[in-house]
């Protein structure tokens, strides 16, 4: 399955990878400027943006690699938010070789145990969906997931975004990605991993713990950032991924 995506630029290639409650127009804020430097690739995930949900099980990132392998790319630097950071680290350790490095905004990995803040946000989501009241669902992830920095445009196109996924969802509410577990420790690549101090207790830890195991990562913690720094101070952001990037 061939999923949507968007390419342009060009330059060393860079695939940005999304958050979970947001698609590839999260990164049309950084879009201009990557692309004036890199050959820059988006994608919408199943179950996200113009992306179909479908059954059964499948691997996010042999989805990616079937986007790279139709637009002749080898290797590539890889950006990942939230749960496409998890994405990119599947990559990475199911392909190392076609990664040049990974830069992690507030990353998704399943290789702590939850905090109770992170099993209680998880039951509220799914009180309200198995309630049928996906506004509240959408709402809540919105509060949670954006810092106090996100002005009222950028909490209203998450909204959408998330709304949107959510939709389509329901349609396979039996189908996911394959959660198997990633040991960040054999992941031997130039790694920043970057954490929002008033994001999650979770995420924190996650960074954390990352940037400690992972060979070759560094974190930078920013005070003013929650969960989604790419979509609250878009130009720090778009400037740190500038600079980093090799």
């Amino acid at each position: 399955m061939l999923i949507h995506h968007e390419s342009d630029g060009s330059g060393p290639p860079v695939l940005l990878l999304h958050s979970g409650v947001a698609d590839l127009r999260m990164w049309d804020p950084q879009w201009p400027e990557l692309i004036a430097a890199h050959q820059v690739v988006r994608v919408d995930l199943r179950g996200f943006g113009k992306t179909l949900a479908t059954a059964g099980t499948y691997r996010d990132a042999d989805d990616v690699r079937e986007v790279l392998d139709s637009l002749g790319i080898s290797r590539t630097a890889m950006v990942g938010s939230s749960y496409g950071g998890r994405v990119a680290m599947e990559f990475a350790a199911a392909y190392p070789d076609r990664v040049t490095q990974l830069i992690l905004l507030c990353p998704v990995y399943q290789g702590l145990p939850p905090t109770a803040a992170l099993k209680d946000f998880a039951a509220a989501v799914a009180a309200f969906l198995e309630a049928g009241q996906l506004d509240a669902a959408v709402d809540l992830n919105v509060q949670t997931w954006l810092g106090p920095e996100a002005d009222d445009p950028t909490r209203e196109l998450v909204r959408k975004m998330q709304a949107n996924s959510l939709r389509l969802k329901l349609v396979h509410p039996d189908g996911g990605p394959e959660t198997s577990e990633i040991d960040a420790a054999t992941i031997d690549i130039p790694a920043l991993v970057v954490s929002g101090a008033r994001d999650m207790d979770y995420f924190l830890a996650v960074a954390q713990h990352l940037a400690q195991v992972m060979p070759k990562a560094r974190q930078v913690e920013l005070a003013w950032a929650g969960h989604l720094p790419s979509l609250e101070r878009p130009g720090e952001i778009t400037q740190l991924l500038l600079e980093a990037l090799l």
